[in-house]
C-alpha cells in the first residue's frame, strides 16, 4: 500500500496513528522506504518499511460507511468462545493480532458476554480493554465523532445484543 504524509493508519494492537515522515534508508544494500508513524494514544513512534508494512498489519483506517458492518455485527453477530482459558485466551490473541476490527470486535463480544456467566482472569480483562479501547478509537476516527460518543454506541450496539459491558469497565470510563 501506498500511504503519503498525513495519512490516518492502524497500528494492530497499538491503534490509530498518522504517517509523519516518510524517509529512505539502506537495508541489506539496498535502499529502502520507510514509514514513520505517530501512535495517536500513547505517543508511540513506529518506524515500518514499506515492504513490511503489510506483513505487519498496518492499513488505512476503515471507512465512515464500513464502521456500520462492525456495529451491527455487535448488535448480531454470531461468535464462538472455547471453554478452556488457556485456548480462548490463545485464539483471542491471535484475533488481536491480525488488527482487523471484525476479529477485535468478535473478541470484545465474546469477552463481554463471559463476564456476564464468570469473572474473567486478569488478562482477560486487559485484553476486553484492549480491543474496546481499539474498536472505540478506530470507529471514531472513522466516523469523525469523539470517542466518548463512540463508546455510548458501542454500548448501545452490545446492548441490543443482550450484552452490557462489565460494571467495573463502566465505572473505570467515567
Amino acid at each position: 500500500m501506498e500511504y503519503k504524509i498525513g495519512d490516518k493508519v492502524v497500528y494492530p494492537n497499538q491503534g490509530v496513528g498518522v504517517i509523519e515522515q516518510i524517509s529512505y534508508g539502506m537495508l541489506n544494500g539496498r535502499t529502502e522506504k520507510y514509514f514513520m508513524l505517530r501512535i495517536f494514544s500513547s505517543g508511540l513512534k513506529v518506524m515500518v518499511p514499506q515492504t513490511n508494512a503489510a506483513a505487519v498489519g498496518l492499513r488505512p483506517v476503515m471507512r465512515s460507511g464500513e464502521t456500520g458492518k462492525v456495529m451491527n455485527y455487535l448488535e448480531k453477530g454470531q461468535y464462538n468462545s472455547h471453554h478452556d482459558w488457556k485456548h480462548r485466551f490463545k485464539e483471542n490473541s491471535e484475533r488481536m493480532r491480525t488488527g482487523a476490527l471484525i476479529e477485535v470486535a468478535t473478541v470484545l463480544k465474546s469477552l463481554v458476554a463471559l463476564s456476564r456467566t464468570k469473572p474473567l482472569s486478569f488478562r482477560e480483562k486487559k485484553m476486553l480493554d484492549r480491543a474496546k479501547f481499539l474498536l472505540v478509537s478506530e470507529l471514531a476516527t472513522a466516523r469523525n465523532t469523539s470517542q466518548e460518543t463512540m463508546e455510548g454506541a458501542l454500548v448501545k450496539s452490545l446492548a441490543k445484543a443482550k450484552l452490557q459491558m462489565p460494571p467495573a469497565m463502566e465505572k473505570a470510563e467515567a
